[in-house]
């Protein structure tokens, strides 16, 4: 399958739209917002937007609880808006994907009221119904009593998002409600999330992160359906949209790519080495990047962690998906803590020093790159509960009361935004020493380079229990050597690395050595530091 080739020097930025910016002053951001703010996200570099659900909802979930594919919701704007974003983007360079929940609706979606009803019609099956109150598969998590059918229906996560019926690989014969993918129901709804991929490819739309993307189809051989189906929608996207593509959250980046995905994520479902890179033991729902076995993050100060275990599970996964597509280790999401979390400014910037150079794609969730912290002590917003505190309004100004997200009175705002010293883009913009600043130097580093690009290769060079991480990204031409420690007292390590005595520093804090002797070089980095030195081949 092939891969466009505006991937190779993709960088993503993901937006939250009801938190990013207010431009009609009722305190949620909106899409004339996000137009008005996207020379600020191409001059930090990226080159594309991933936005989150913007659909019309119930917003039980976010907008994760899709009541209508096709029409944007009132609070952001219209369907205009969103065609001149894809508009506006474009004539920027930059390329916008949707996010689409293709495993869900919200129980408010037509399709489900529709099957919920008691008498058989056509959407009975659009969605997965048990008539049996006794003994439903365990496997699943059904809800009883919801409408006058007379049955369960399944839910893919919360109780308000009932599963769309994309079939079983090999169903039970002793459970008929479990209809198998070449149903002509379930036939009907593939046909469905392929015309609403359609609509909006035509209207402007460069492609879809798709949500729980491992999800639609079940039974014992569900691996197998999935790629069936994935795959399905992989050809006719590469048939009629060859530009257009699809990343999915599938926390498996081999299975994923394989299955039809151009991209998948190193985080939260099924990567013990993201874990331990970036875990907060307050924020669970942080599965992070770098700590190893211990528990402890490496990006912490306390030196405990280790990058090991996502060195190892990063290489795995760049060897099985070699050519095929891309690995992506994001700075954070919509679903995770913030990456400033428990971190100081200096501390940050070596986690994103190490993170923006990675292979793959990049993906940086907004307010990351500005250092915006997690917001304790939050009541949950539209079933955010313990990830609300991700979501609050990015800060422009240093304003106390409003941040520069909305002239509308606080009391209005979406999420409130914070203690009033919290970083801001006016502040950072003037500081050349920012988290800011920094984030954009690794991105030009990056657009500048080919070894530091999506394909560019990888090699760990040191990363252990109590050790820096060093790794080693090379092209035809040119080689990268990208130092990290994070922890509060110097490290050195001696390692290989052939021409040493040629490298070059690039970006590197203040203090750093680098000893090169015959057969050996060692590089000491002081505490809570980074670098990056540049080799020509």
């Amino acid at each position: 399958m092939a891969i466009p080739a505006w991937l190779q020097d993709a960088v993503f930025y993901e937006i939250y739209p009801q938190s990013f910016y207010d431009a009609n002053g009722d305190g949620i951001g909106d899409l004339k917002g996000i137009i008005e703010k996207l020379d600020y996200v191409r001059q930090l570099g990226a080159t594309a937007i991933w936005l989150n659900p913007c659909f019309v909802s119930p917003f039980q979930d976010a907008g994760y609880d899709v009541a209508d594919y096709r029409r944007v919701a009132p609070r952001y704007g219209t369907n205009d808006d969103l065609v001149r974003l894809f508009h506006e983007a474009h004539r920027r360079g930059l390329r916008v994907i949707l996010d689409l929940v293709a495993g869900h609706t919200s129980v408010k979606h037509p399709w489900f009221k529709a099957s919920a009803e008691a008498l058989p019609n056509a959407y009975s099956n659009y969605y997965i119904w048990s008539d049996d109150w006794g003994s439903s598969d365990p496997a699943y998590r059904f809800i009883n009593g919801y409408s006058d059918r007379n049955g369960n229906y399944m839910i893919n996560f919360f109780h308000c998002q009932p599963a769309l019926n994309y079939g079983f690989r090999d169903p039970d014969p002793q459970q008929p409600w479990q209809l198998p993918m070449d149903h002509p129901d379930v036939l009907r709804v593939r046909e469905e999330l392929r015309d609403i991929m359609k609509f909006w490819l035509d209207l402007g739309c460069d492609g879809f992160r798709v949500d729980m993307a491992s999800s639609l189809v079940r039974g014992p051989q569900a691996e197998a359906g999935l790629r069936e189906l994935w795959q399905d929608y992989r050809s006719w996207l590469e048939r009629n949209y060859p530009e257009a593509i699809l990343v999915s959250e599938w926390s498996d980046p081999a299975a994923a790519i394989t299955a039809g995905f151009h991209l998948d994520f190193m985080v939260h479902f099924g990567a013990p080495g993201y874990t331990s890179l970036l875990r907060q033991e307050n924020f669970r729902i942080h599965n992070s990047a770098f700590g190893g076995g211990s528990g402890h993050s490496f990006f912490d100060r306390s030196g405990r962690g280790s990058a090991r275990t996502f060195a190892d599970e990063l290489t795995d996964q760049l060897q099985r998906t070699a050519g095929l597509g891309f690995v992506s280790v994001p700075t954070g999401n919509h679903d995770l803590g913030r990456l400033r979390q428990g971190r100081s400014p200096e501390e940050v910037k070596v986690a994103l020093t190490g993170l923006l150079l990675l292979p793959g794609v990049p993906f940086l969730y907004y307010g990351d790159e500005i250092g915006l912290d997690y917001l304790t002590g939050l009541i949950s917003k539209e079933g955010g509960y313990n990830r609300t505190g991700s979501r609050t309004p990015m800060p422009w100004t240093a304003d106390p009361e409003r941040a520069g997200f909305s002239t509308a009175d606080p009391e209005c705002f979406y999420l409130p935004p914070g203690p009033p010293d919290r970083p801001n883009v006016e502040e950072s913009e003037a500081d050349p020493e920012s988290i800011l600043n920094l984030t954009r130097q690794l991105l030009q580093l990056r657009h500048a380079h080919p070894a530091l690009q999506a394909a560019g290769a990888y090699r760990t060079l040191i990363a252990g229990e109590r050790q820096p991480y060093f790794y080693w990204r090379e092209s035809e031409r040119e080689g990268f050597l990208v130092a990290l420690n994070p922890a509060s007292e110097p490290r050195s390590a001696r390692f290989a690395l052939a021409g040493a005595d040629r490298a070059r520093p690039v970006l590197i804090t203040p203090g750093v050595e680098l000893d090169v002797r015959p057969g050996a070089t060692t590089l000491t980095l002081p505490p809570v530091s980074y670098a990056v030195y540049q080799l020509d081949l």
